[in-house]
């Protein structure tokens, strides 16, 4: 789906943002639970669960996003923990975007709570978006942010200046006072590490960033440090385009077998080769799997699906050949299997996963992800197949 030679060159977007959507969800399920520190967690039962997120009553007592649960508790004696409910959560996802809809075509969700709208040939854009906020919170009782902006990273940055229930105006005129005072960390899509970098190289504000020299941020960033220097100065050339959804909803490989399979054993290399390649096109697009399906079609054309909800997003190919195997074992019926298939039905952006991790799994899991990035800048330099992995 692309955009129509006669539309307008200026656009207007929106980013619409849910606010808290967790314990906003839990919060519509249970009213009672309204106006308290709420918090949705994962290990409710354990000292070592880690906050998922939490109610912004529960964030003006201290309590963050990732912040383990007896800190939190420490901070806030009153606070209500409640375990995640996913299926609800996607349930809410699926009518917001259908309200959305209602109002234009143009609709690009990029996560389970935000999307972008283009709203270019609609009237009165601001009366719109406070009529979309307002739907949202009396009829699904979803609070939201709203950012309104020439571009979507302006929009995104706009909807992040004003929470809860905030609708914020960015036009490129108020780049060098509203933008160009911020740490450059505030920037969207600048991490940690990149900030201290940036610090190392005298870049403290978002306006030193928008006047850093050319040269320099590609020789000490590569391609990225011309796009951060773009998004500084307010450049975004990006479209809203709904058809990115199905691209990035799903990210599979399947293969019809040379042979018809039939033991468990013949199906392992089968799918170790998938689970490669689905990794692969997940790093390529900068994604993390919420969830990983199996397709099995039988000689005689016979084809089931079958799928597992992760307990984290991952990109990790181990796990997810594990999970892909696990399935199998459980739902294969033992017969003739002419092909196979993985596929990640659910995506988020890496930057969007909140990872609930246990204390003593962060750290391993920052291990293997500093593990994979050297081992994947190996093989960019030096060509796939380079690294061959031992038994263990």
């Amino acid at each position: 789906m692309l955009y129509q030679p006669s539309m307008p060159k200026r656009r207007i977007i929106f980013h619409v943002d849910m606010n808290s959507f967790y314990a906003s969800v839990e919060m519509a399920k249970d009213p009672s639970l309204r106006g308290k520190p709420l918090a949705v967690a994962g290990n409710v039962e354990e000292r070592k669960g880690i906050i998922v997120t939490c109610s912004y009553e529960a964030r003006e007592k201290g309590v963050k996003t990732t912040m383990p649960l007896w800190q939190a508790k420490k901070l806030c004696p009153h606070l209500i923990v409640v375990p995640p409910d996913f299926e609800t959560y996607k349930l809410y996802s699926s009518q917001i975007f259908r309200l959305l809809q209602e109002y234009t075509e143009w609709v690009e969700p990029v996560s389970i709570d935000e999307g972008y709208m283009d709203v270019t040939e609609c009237q009165n854009q601001l009366q719109l978006a406070q009529e979309i906020q307002q739907r949202l919170l009396h009829e699904l009782s979803m609070p939201c942010s709203i950012g309104i902006a020439p571009n979507k990273f302006l929009a995104k940055m706009a909807s992040d200046m004003k929470k809860p229930l905030g609708i914020t105006v960015l036009r490129k005129r108020d780049i060098p006072h509203k933008l160009w005072p911020l740490k450059v960390g505030e920037l969207h899509g600048i991490g940690k590490k990149t900030e201290e970098k940036l610090n190392k190289y005298g870049i403290i504000t978002v306006k030193d960033l928008a006047h850093a020299a050319d040269y320099e941020m590609k020789q000490r960033f590569g391609i990225n440090g011309l796009k951060m220097k773009e998004r500084a100065n307010g450049i975004d050339s990006r479209i809203v385009d709904p058809s990115s959804v199905s691209d990035h909803r799903s990210i599979g490989s399947s293969t019809t077998l040379s042979q018809d399979i039939e033991t468990q054993s013949e199906a392992e290399p089968v799918f170790k080769g998938l689970s490669e390649k689905v990794t692969k096109r997940l790093e390529t697009k900068g994604y993390l799997a919420l969830t990983i399906a199996i397709t099995i079609r039988y000689s005689d054309r016979k084809t089931i699906t079958r799928s597992k909800m992760l307990e984290n997003p991952t990109r990790n190919q181990e796990e997810i050949f594990k999970t892909a195997m696990k399935l199998f074992k459980q739902h294969w019926s033992k017969e003739a299997v002419r092909l196979l298939g993985i596929t990640a039905t659910e995506v988020i952006e890496k930057e969007n996963a909140t990872v609930q991790l246990d204390l003593f799994s962060v750290a391993k899991n920052e291990k293997e992800a500093l593990l994979h990035d050297v081992l994947s800048s190996i093989e960019r330099k030096h060509g796939e197949g380079i690294i061959k992995r031992g038994k263990k």
